[in-house]
């Protein structure tokens, strides 16, 4: 392990908010993707804190929501969502019809894309948000300007904000955003279904035997996540173990080297869109990768993997076949993992 980490150099990405949770989205554009990408790298357990005018109730209500919820003396009407994955949370607790104001690339689902925009969720226009007379403004605590909410709530709006961490806070944000918005009956039951999917997952693949995971998020440089990031979630979720989890920064730079040593029995990546990336295969040129040698090179679309939504599920679903393909992959022959530090010929 110390040869491991003596390899890896790792720093946070020099975006504005590097070191944020992956509550992820994902853009059209490839750079703004990986803009986002890292702007939603965090850390911490989920919280959700209500501000502004929004009073708190004495407990929290059952089903794991969080201690500080928020409440309105009545459901709010008009909501302004300041990021891509509070909008799609939105609709999933029913409240889509409430929405009069949506982020750039808050485009799932297909209704939201005909929102009024207020900009991106890094770059919001005040102006545009007060002219539609939001009664709640639901803001993201890792990707929203702390200095825009706080003129928002100086205009006198309410103003939610709230951190998913995590796959389970996916379930507690919608049954919460029913709560905010009135519309329980829906939220509650989509909260747990998601939940019950979730734990139908654990139960099928979570005790199964490990698999190491490299998973990259981007080739240049090339970079991973840690075990404090909701990818790492999901891969634990199905068995997985992350070659890099342990270190200590949120979105580390690694060097090749370092995953050579690592030699990962699976190597996922997810790309900027619904294709597969090209530098997935990059890695074939490594043919003494047990992930190369034995084809275990995985895509994973990244809306289903990167965003704090319902879909999050979808990845994971689709993350814990694969990892079911490579242990079905393993043999009693002389195809066992160690060390990989040389490169073939075509890697010269």
């Amino acid at each position: 392990m110390r040869r491991l980490l003596e390899l890896v150099t790792h720093k946070k990405p020099s975006w504005q908010h590097s070191g944020q949770a992956l509550a992820g989205w994902v853009a059209v554009k490839p750079y703004l993707l990986l803009v986002s990408l890292f702007a939603a790298m965090g850390c911490g357990m989920a919280r959700a804190q209500a501000v502004s005018a929004l009073p708190q109730p004495e407990a929290a209500r059952p089903g794991g929501l969080a201690p500080k919820l928020a409440r309105t003396v009545k459901p709010a009407q008009r909501i302004v969502s300041l990021s891509p994955h509070i909008t799609e949370l939105v609709y999933a607790a029913g409240a889509g019809a409430k929405l009069v104001g949506n982020v750039d690339y808050g485009d799932y689902p297909e209704a939201a894309k005909a929102l009024p925009k207020i900009g991106g969720y890094s770059r919001l226009d005040l102006e545009a948000i007060l002219a539609l007379k939001p009664d709640l403004v639901l803001a993201w605590e890792s990707g929203n300007s702390p200095a825009a909410l706080a003129k928002l709530r100086q205009m006198g709006i309410a103003v939610d904000v709230s951190q998913p961490d995590r796959m389970a806070d996916v379930a507690n944000e919608i049954a919460r955003y029913g709560v905010l918005a009135g519309t329980s009956a829906v939220a509650d039951a989509a909260a747990a279904a998601f939940r019950t999917r979730q734990a139908a997952l654990a139960a099928r693949y979570s005790q199964r035997p490990p698999v190491t995971v490299f998973y990259q998020i981007w080739r240049q440089p090339l970079m991973t996540v840690n075990d404090q990031q909701i990818i790492s979630d999901a891969i634990r979720l199905c068995g997985g173990r992350n070659v890099f989890g342990a270190l200590p920064v949120l979105a580390p730079t690694v060097t090749l080297e370092a995953v050579i040593a690592a030699n990962p029995e699976a190597i996922v990546a997810s790309g900027m869109g619904g294709e597969r990336p090209e530098w997935l295969n990059d890695w074939r040129r490594w043919k003494t990768l047990t992930a190369v040698k034995r084809d275990n090179l995985y895509f994973i679309p990244p809306e289903e993997i990167q965003r704090h939504t319902p879909r999050l599920l979808d990845g994971a679903e689709k993350l814990c076949q694969a990892l079911e393909s490579a242990r079905a992959k393993r043999g009693a022959g002389p195809d066992v993992i160690k060390p990989a530090m040389k490169p073939s010929a075509e890697a010269k």
